[in-house]
């Protein structure tokens, strides 16, 4: 993630991209914008807060070169500062996106493109280029006085809450190339930004391997467990998971197995999930990585251990409480009323 403390916009220029499959064209600015205060002082936060709080960063890819993606291309001439070739640049980038529109439903829409001095990301202070593109208007109210009375119109106009689309690419490398951070706020066509537009993948980093671990632990979880065993298996599984996480600094995945599961043929379970896993998401879990805390704690916020039952109640489970799940609550089966039912055991009533 991205510190925005002292970053400032350098350059700043908008085009429009159409569509070729619903014949809507691109439409290209000449100049840089020129904001007044007011405006600036909206439009710096508004394009740098989807990057606030993104752990994971991209890389670029190709299928031969990465130096010849496009955008790592581009980029490149964006940091060599060149005044003459700014809005250059930015026309064949949006060229490049229009490209991408391989279907009718991929959405025109406004093309934000920007220099950015002073990101801070890990200790260090860097420029970046940022691409945006706005899908989503909405519409509001603008009143006027005409005649000694106030009426009022619809605009539409762009949101400042978020953007649709947008990606980071920082003036900092490591051994696999420049730091990149996407977000896709509009997410309808899942390869369009980031596969065949930006082209980039995941670094191979501990925050990759901790999101891929736990991703695999979260499927495994629902495809396996819940539907063998029930929600409470899945549930008692997940804070067993997220505890362990949060006790190691290095995970080890034959250490994992021991931990969270009491049961041979659960770990056989496992290990058969996960091969079928990688084959099909085409990725290789490490056996012992580096923890990521930043991830864990971002993923940790997305489990959901609610028990819903068709009678209309919900069983709430502690995600940081393991052996709660296991120790105080018993599932059952009511021969006279051929229901099941769960018991609660407990000292007193919360406050």
């Amino acid at each position: 993630m991205i510190k925005r403390t002292n970053a400032s916009i350098s350059k700043f220029i908008i085009h429009k991209v159409g569509n070729k499959h619903n014949d809507t064209k691109n439409a290209f600015s000449e100049q840089v914008v020129q904001f007044d205060e007011e405006s600036y002082n909206l439009m710096l936060p508004f394009l740098l807060r989807p990057f606030g709080s993104v752990v994971q960063s991209y890389r670029f890819n190709h299928h031969s070169n990465v130096e010849l993606n496009e955008i790592n291309s581009y980029a490149r001439q964006f940091f060599k500062e060149d005044e003459d070739t700014f809005v250059e640049t930015s026309k064949n980038i949006v060229k490049h996106l229009f490209e991408q529109s391989n279907s009718a439903q991929i959405k025109t829409g406004d093309v934000l493109i920007a220099m950015f001095e002073g990101i801070e990301y890990r200790d260090m202070v860097t420029n970046a280029i940022g691409i945006f593109k706005i899908e989503s208007k909405i519409k509001f109210f603008q009143t006027f006085l005409e005649g000694g009375s106030y009426d009022v119109f619809v605009q539409n106009g762009i949101s400042s809450k978020k953007v649709d689309k947008a990606c980071l690419i920082l003036n900092q490398t490591d051994m696999e190339g420049n730091i990149i951070f996407s977000a896709d706020n509009n997410n309808y066509d899942a390869q369009y930004w980031t596969d065949h537009f930006l082209n980039i993948k995941y670094a191979d980093d501990m925050n990759n391997h901790t999101h891929n671990y736990l991703d695999l632990c979260k499927e495994f979880s629902t495809d396996v467990l819940k539907s063998s065993y029930g929600e409470q298996e899945r549930n008692i599984f997940l804070a067993k998971t997220i505890d362990y996480f949060k006790d190691n600094e290095t995970v080890n995945v034959e250490n994992f197995k021991e931990e969270v599961f009491e049961e041979e043929k659960h770990i056989q379970m496992f290990e058969d999930y996960k091969k079928d896993y990688e084959k099909e998401l085409n990725v290789v879990l490490r056996n012992q990585f580096d923890l990521a805390e930043a991830v864990v704690n971002k993923e940790k916020k997305k489990i959901k251990t609610d028990i819903k039952l068709d009678t209309h109640i919900q069983i709430k489970l502690d995600i940081d409480a393991p052996d709660a799940a296991s120790e105080h609550l018993e599932k059952g089966y009511d021969e006279d009323k051929k229901m099941f039912y769960y018991k609660v055991f407990f000292n007193e009533e919360g406050q």
